[in-house]
């Protein structure tokens, strides 16, 4: 009596089905690693967070992870209000991706805007320098990265140095609400502070009202004295701007995981390259990243 092998068992037919489902398993591979490649250029972040659910609902309480984005400071954030770019935008979808959450983001002329659109409730995140005044509302990270603040005159002026600025009679131009604004309220005993609703118009404002001094971040204040043959900037720097992340106090109720998260966060971007790579890609050379939190 003949052994008959059905055709599905037949060495012919198991070669051929191996075949197949090796092709089918390799054709599979080549997807998915063509897909990991791939990169994420949506504001959406990964549908599954491995943060603990706790955190994310602390951290974005409407579903959505908020983020206030200063274009006030060009080290910060470059392009329009509609499609913003930079340092920080990059963090907020970075975080964004981690949480697991859609990024929506608000842009704001103005540091001290962004301070101020806290009491309203409208934003989740935020990028900011650390300063007392607003460290008493906001649960601040260690600085990610650090710029100056400098002085700028009229190319004429006798003011060479910070020491020559704080004397009667000079009147120094700030935007409003600023680090360097709510830095010199504090520490500027003779000199007058004269406050402009923004960086740029505090500059413009200089010279319509032909002030003796204006204050701001350097590189816009660079920026503004190259494009203006009139003027110079100091070259010494009145302070140093440490620049970090933070989330409303009000919201934890002494509640710590999340903030510590934000903290980790930030330190994990420093040493990994994230914070270096993202200051390279937006041509901001003059910035430093900020050393690791003690």
């Amino acid at each position: 009596m003949k052994n008959i092998m059905p055709n599905a068992l037949h060495p012919k037919a198991l070669h051929k089905s191996a075949f197949a489902a090796t092709f089918v398993i390799g054709a599979s591979l080549i997807c998915v690693a063509a897909f990991a490649q791939t990169p994420d250029t949506s504001q959406k972040g990964n549908t599954v967070s491995t943060v603990p659910a706790d955190v994310v609902k602390d951290l974005a309480p409407t579903g959505k992870l908020r983020a206030a984005i200063n274009q006030g400071n060009i080290v910060l954030a470059q392009g329009t209000p509609d499609a913003p770019s930079g340092i920080t935008v990059d963090l907020a979808r970075e975080l964004a991706k981690r949480l697991g959450l859609e990024l929506q983001m608000t842009t704001y002329d103005a540091a001290g805007k962004v301070f101020e659109a806290l009491k309203a409730g409208t934003w989740d995140i935020a990028f900011l320098a650390i300063e007392p005044v607003r460290a008493a509302e906001i649960a601040f990270t260690a600085p990610y990265v650090l710029i100056e603040g400098n002085y700028m005159v009229p190319v004429d002026s006798a003011l060479k140095s910070v020491a020559d600025v704080d004397h009667e009679g000079i009147r120094i131009a700030v935007a409003k609400g600023s680090a360097y604004d709510l830095y010199l309220s504090r520490t500027i005993k003779h000199a007058t502070l004269v406050r402009a609703a923004t960086g740029p118009a505090a500059m413009d404002m200089f010279v319509a009202d032909q002030l003796e001094v204006a204050a701001g971040v350097k590189q816009p204040i660079v920026q503004y004295a190259n494009s203006h043959p009139g003027l110079r900037v100091i070259e010494q720097r009145f302070m140093a701007i440490e620049q970090a992340m933070g989330t409303p106090k009000a919201r934890y109720n002494g509640r710590e995981a999340a903030p510590r998260y934000l903290a980790a966060f930030v330190e994990e971007m420093k040493a990994s390259g994230f914070v270096a790579d993202a200051l390279k890609r937006s041509n901001q050379p003059d910035a430093v990243v900020a050393p690791a939190a003690k």
